[in-house]
């Protein structure tokens, strides 16, 4: 029989979409042995701030990372919009499994839809790529910042201390809860974060052997679509706490990639859409064009504004 330890966040998503990926591994390679191994990481350990004030990249994945390169897991589950563009020498992405509904939901306890909420109402959201799109659609709406597991997000709003919230619909679904969702919103209402909804399975390079194993659960299309989106994250260099959304769709002939850069208020959104077949190389070249059109100036405002922590 053989034995791995995979790597996971602690919460309750982190470890449903572990104990998934597991059961599929199984059932692909019955004599498989898995042990999940819970990590905390910086991101977890800080809720009082929004996660623009606490900085920095990878936060929900550099001490499952650290375990990897020392050996004490075989491999690891995250939530693919959590990685960086970037990751260190000796790991690699060896698998990425079919994604689950990419947009955001809006959750209300009183209203039908998002047009429906009443005048400054309050809406709860711990993103900026959010906050910017919500300010654009309702300027009248009172934004209030929100951090903690999805279980608690929502029991937030039923305590009355906000009427809607947002969410990814990949969460909720993911946790059996996909009744709670009141509303999804439009790509064209609210362009997700980069890979929201897909999963990504990390190894070490050199470990073929466990390449190979979680490598059964890759989803082409998902891998093609996720490229293009964290090539264009990456010519951004950006993370996922900076106004940047992206979405690709695969057709027939190849990618179509939507792209955003905003001002965290709203008060402007870059926007633009290219077709391409080549997915690393259509990321970059919408990057380059929302950089001539003035998001150079809007990261980097926002980078002196949040510093480089």
């Amino acid at each position: 029989m053989k034995r791995l330890v995979v790597g996971s966040r602690r919460s309750q998503l982190a470890m449903t979409q572990t104990h998934w990926v597991c059961d599929q591994l199984t059932e692909y390679v019955p004599d498989l042995d898995i042990c999940i191994e819970g990590i905390t990481t910086k991101g977890d350990r800080i809720l009082d701030l929004t996660l623009s004030k606490i900085g920095g990249k990878g936060l929900f994945i550099k001490e499952i990372e650290q375990a990897l390169l020392d050996g004490r897991i075989d491999f690891a589950v995250h939530s693919m919009k959590d990685m960086p563009a970037e990751m260190p020498e000796g790991l690699v992405i060896a698998s990425v499994p079919a994604r689950v509904d990419a947009r955001d939901a809006f959750i209300s306890r009183s209203a039908a839809s998002l047009r429906g909420l009443p005048q400054e109402a309050r809406i709860g959201t711990s993103s900026l790529r959010r906050t910017a799109q919500l300010a654009r659609l309702r300027s009248d709406l009172t934004i209030v910042p929100l951090r903690g597991n999805i279980d608690s997000r929502l029991e937030k709003m039923r305590e009355g201390k906000m009427d809607a919230i947002v969410l990814a619909c990949a969460g909720l679904i993911r946790m059996g809860w996909e009744d709670q969702i009141t509303e999804r919103l439009s790509v064209e209402q609210s362009i997700p974060a980069v890979a929201q909804g897909a999963l990504a399975i990390q190894c070490r390079s050199e470990d073929l052997e466990t390449r190979s194993i979680v490598g059964l659960l890759n989803d082409e299309t998902t891998a093609r679509t996720v490229a293009a989106e964290r090539a264009f994250l990456g010519a951004l260099n950006g993370g996922c706490q900076v106004p940047i959304g992206a979405y690709a769709s695969a057709y027939e002939h190849g990618l179509r990639l939507v792209g955003m850069v905003a001002e965290p208020d709203g008060s402007v959104i870059l926007k633009e859409s290219l077709d391409g077949a080549a997915p690393e190389a259509l990321g970059r070249q919408l990057a380059a064009l929302l950089l001539d059109q003035g998001a150079r100036g809007i990261l980097e405002r926002f980078r002196e504004k949040v510093g480089d922590r």
